[in-house]
């Protein structure tokens, strides 16, 4: 999977507080950069203040629960299971093209939230290089890049709002680094330990490391809210779970799977991503926007611009088939992995906006971050999950859902009094 591509400079820089820190409107609109003052007043905001605890400092903060959390409920005996979708961005971080920001509105606009993978290295600015030892490379390597301190205070404005709404803010790690010669298939559990460690403080130092000390802190403590990952360019699996499992992670979506129902490994739920349908071809295709480029360009991020109505297209159905599938069929979560890129014109952003406009608002869909998911997953009866492991791709329940999850034996099948019920 190719880098995520380098925040660019030159979007104005916002480091106005958030509403629940220092009541200010439900949108930063203040401009700060090092060492300026902090901005002026504005209206307050109708939700009540909450009390902020500084963390270090002060870039990171404790303000309580997060809102908009739901509680999750365990699934009644016959009830059937809700269809989640997780939409899911690696190395997320806000520059020119502002996609962080417009896909904050579209998840709003679609009673949606997200997990954003945050890279470490956009919260340190590029004269602070240094202070990144990747392993198994030379201090201040990064294979995509690093930030400016515009580029840091509009991509934490957009972390602070985000965890407001109710979205996860999870870590895509650091330097990106992928293939041999140093890449992350090749790290040590020690060495995913010490990036994990790197990456975090890289989140909880961003003022000190920019100068911009008057800004509005971060609305979470991310040693705590740090739960779960992707690696980069899927590699490396096996001794990052290692290493998150003895950090206490809960997750790992760095796999590639079937539409099935998932299941812990190493101790931590694998919400690996999966094959769906891909229109045209007979075999299937991972859903993410690098793995559709791929297979339509090649490793062209730009190509024949005629087709790119097309290729956007083709993600879109194909993420649709796949979601149908699951929705009438066995209800799997289905995992969705994404950049905040322009490839092919920006097509693929295109078909994940249309995606989410189509199927975050259908009865029982529940469009969620990977916290909500394995929040409802741990709140589930152990028997009811291994049941529903035993669903197939596509496949629903032969005798409804009422009687593959009740409590009770199923009745006799019609025409065999006192049969024993054949359990499907």
């Amino acid at each position: 999977m190719a880098a995520t591509q380098r925040i660019a400079a030159g979007a104005v820089a916002a480091a106005a507080c958030a509403a629940s820190l220092a009541g200010c409107t439900a949108e930063d609109t203040g401009s700060q950069g090092p060492e300026q003052g902090a901005p002026g007043p504005q209206k307050p905001a109708a939700a009540p203040k909450s009390v902020v605890r500084l963390i270090g400092d002060g870039s990171t903060s404790y303000t309580g629960a997060q809102p908009h959390l739901p509680r999750p409920e365990r699934l009644k005996p016959g009830q059937k299971p809700p269809q989640f979708v997780v939409f899911s961005w690696d190395g997320a971080g806000e520059d020119s093209q502002k996609l962080f920001s417009h896909f904050r509105q579209v998840a709003k606009r679609n009673d949606a939230t997200m997990t954003y993978f945050l890279s470490g290295v956009y919260m340190l600015p590029e004269g602070k290089r240094d202070l990144y030892r990747p392993p198994q490379h030379a201090p201040g390597r990064s294979d995509i890049g690093f930030n400016d301190d515009r580029g840091i205070a509009d991509t934490a404005k957009q972390l602070r709002l985000a965890w407001l709404e109710g979205n996860e803010i999870g870590t895509h790690f650091n330097g990106h680094f992928c293939g041999s010669g140093g890449g992350v298939g090749e790290w040590s559990v020690e060495e995913w330990k010490d990036e994990i460690a790197q990456a975090k403080r890289f989140v909880k130092s961003w003022k000190t490391n920019t100068g911009m000390r008057k800004a509005a802190p971060l609305p979470f403590d991310y040693d705590k809210e740090l739960i779960g990952a992707r690696t980069p360019c899927l590699e490396g699996q096996e001794n990052f779970m290692k290493a998150a499992r003895d950090l206490g992670f809960r997750y790992d979506t760095s796999g590639v799977n079937d539409q099935v129902w998932p299941k812990k490994k190493l101790g931590l739920w694998d919400l690996s991503m999966q094959l769906v349908p891909f229109p045209g071809h007979t075999y299937e295709q991972l859903t993410m926007d690098y793995n559709f480029m791929v297979n339509q360009s090649g490793t062209t991020t730009q190509g024949d611009p005629d087709k790119y109505d097309y290729w956007g297209d083709q993600m879109r159905d194909g993420l649709l088939k796949g979601f149908y599938r699951a929705y009438d069929g066995n209800r799997a979560p289905l995992i969705i992995g994404n950049h905040f890129e322009s490839w092919n014109g920006g097509t693929y952003m295109r078909a994940v906006e249309e995606v989410i406009e189509e199927v975050c608002t259908k009865p029982e869909v529940r469009c969620v971050s990977f916290r909500q998911l394995v929040d409802w997953l741990d709140a589930q009866d152990p028997t009811t999950l291994r049941k529903l492991r035993t669903l197939k791709v596509g496949e629903a329940p032969k005798q409804g859902w009422a009687s593959f999850l009740s409590a009770h034996p199923a009745p006799a099948p019609k025409g065999a009094p006192g049969a024993p019920a054949v359990r499907p």
